[in-house]
C-alpha cells in the first residue's frame, strides 16, 4: 500500500472577524451578524526531494494574506439571485447598496468585500479561500495538484469543509 502524506495548517493567525447574512430560502434572508471565523487547511501530496509536501512558511503566509483580505469587513455575495449588490457613489462617497426584497442596506465601499459567491456561507467561503490558495500557488509555479481541504469554522464546533481532490468535480473550478 502506498504512503499518503498531508500537511495541516491550523494557526491562531488564520482567524478573521467579518459580518455577513445569507438567504435561507427564496423568502428569508437572515439579519446581519458576524463571526470570528477560523480557517484551517490541509494539502495532500508526495514529499519533494527535500521531504516536503508544501513549504509550511509559504502555505502559512499565503493563507494569512487571503484571510487578512476578509478581516473586519462586510462579506457580500455578488452571484445571489435574490440579494442585489450595487456599487455606487453618493455625495462623492463610494458605497455599496444591498437589497433583498423590500430590505435595503448601505455600507461604505472600503469596508465591503464583494465575493463571487451565491451566498456567504461557510461552505462557499471555504471554496473561495481554497480557490484563492490554488490560484496563488499555481501563479507561483507550484500547483497543489494532489489535493486541498479547507475548513471554515464560524463558531466553535460549527464548521464547513471544501475539498478538491484529483479527479473530483471541484478540480474544474476557476482556480486555474
Amino acid at each position: 500500500m502506498p504512503d499518503h502524506y498531508r500537511v495541516t495548517m491550523r494557526k491562531a493567525v488564520h482567524v478573521f472577524s467579518a459580518g455577513h447574512f445569507i438567504t435561507l430560502n427564496d423568502e428569508i434572508c437572515e439579519p446581519i451578524h458576524g463571526h470570528n471565523w477560523t480557517v484551517a487547511c490541509e494539502v495532500f501530496g508526495s514529499p519533494d526531494a527535500h521531504g516536503m509536501v508544501v513549504d509550511f512558511i509559504q502555505l502559512r503566509d499565503t493563507l494569512t494574506t487571503i484571510v487578512e483580505r476578509l478581516d473586519h469587513a462586510m462579506l457580500l455575495p455578488t452571484e445571489n439571485q435574490l440579494i442585489h449588490v450595487r456599487e455606487q457613489t453618493v455625495a462623492g462617497q463610494p458605497e455599496v447598496e444591498v437589497r433583498f426584497g423590500s430590505r435595503r442596506w448601505v455600507f461604505p465601499a472600503d469596508e465591503c468585500r464583494l465575493l463571487p459567491l451565491a451566498n456567504t456561507t461557510a461552505e462557499w467561503l471555504g471554496r473561495w479561500i481554497g480557490q484563492e490558495l490554488l490560484a496563488t500557488f499555481a501563479r507561483a509555479g507550484q500547483p497543489l495538484t494532489a489535493g486541498l481541504r479547507v475548513e471554515v469554522d464560524e463558531c466553535l464546533g460549527q464548521a464547513a469543509v471544501w475539498e478538491q481532490l484529483p479527479g473530483s468535480p471541484a478540480a474544474a473550478t476557476k482556480a486555474e
